[in-house]
């Protein structure tokens, strides 16, 4: 029988080329889980079952929910498929939920927004437990000075200064709707949502946000790099492991 699976999913990015098939890289996310698929439903090698995610994280980020949608001819119940995939994915990654979605739902096409969060572990000592998850600084940057640069970056703007593809043909204009800004002890965390990201975009919101909580640039300089339409003009990008998908909407 046809089923659309519409697949929850989480995973540590560390050892990961990113999402997406890349033609040298084996080691990704979707070729692991397609494969693990593919021998599920008892395909031939090289018939490799499409799985469509909502967004295609960059080498090295994580996700505590990613969705994903895959057309499969099983007769296998969504319990029965969830145990497969978790009990022959590496340690990694893992399948929190799977459901029988209608035939034309598409995780990508389907979605309305997305959460992402960055965090940063600020101090002298490393944070040697964590330190796949969090981008550390020595020095710590001015909260308050990177809050006031908020206000510039929300809402519906051409965001191409903040894009790491300048072969970019799509349009670059995306929904920023917020982007918070918190500090409990050693963690500076930044939140955003949003109908859609650019290639990078996050960190290299991340990394022209710092350089103003490093006081490099003033919180208006931001604004008039959002109106240059210039990726030299922005901030670097931020390093990947701090940032992980927290979210999709639908």
């Amino acid at each position: 029988m046809k089923r659309n699976l519409k697949l929850t999913i989480r995973y540590d990015g560390t050892r990961y080329y990113g999402w997406e098939h890349q033609p040298t890289e084996p080691m990704t996310i979707q070729g692991k889980l397609e494969e693990v698929i593919r021998r599920m439903l008892e395909l031939p090698e090289g018939e490799i079952p499409q799985v469509i995610a909502a967004g295609r994280t960059d080498a090295g980020v994580h996700a505590r929910a990613m969705i994903a949608n895959c057309h499969a001819d099983t007769e296998r119940t969504e319990e029965e498929i969830l145990s497969y995939l978790n009990r022959y994915l590496p340690d990694d990654i893992a399948v929190d939920r799977v459901q029988f979605a209608s035939p034309r739902f598409h995780a990508r096409y389907n979605a309305t927004g997305k959460t992402y969060c960055y965090r940063i572990w600020v101090g002298p000592k490393k944070p040697v437990f964590e330190r796949k998850y969090l981008t550390f600084s020595e020095e710590r940057p001015d909260v308050a000075s990177m809050q006031r640069a908020v206000p510039y970056l929300t809402g519906t703007n051409d965001y191409r200064s903040f894009c790491s593809n300048p072969k970019m043909k799509k349009s670059t204009v995306r929904t920023v709707d917020r982007i918070e800004i918190a500090e409990q002890g050693s963690i500076i965390s930044f939140t955003f949502h949003g109908n859609g990201f650019l290639q990078n975009m996050v960190r290299i919101l991340v990394g022209t946000l710092l350089e103003v909580g490093f006081h490099r640039m003033t919180p208006e300089r931001v604004g008039e790099i959002l109106a240059l339409k210039d990726r030299k003009a922005a901030g670097p990008t931020a390093p990947p492991q701090g940032l992980c998908l927290m979210e999709i909407d639908y």
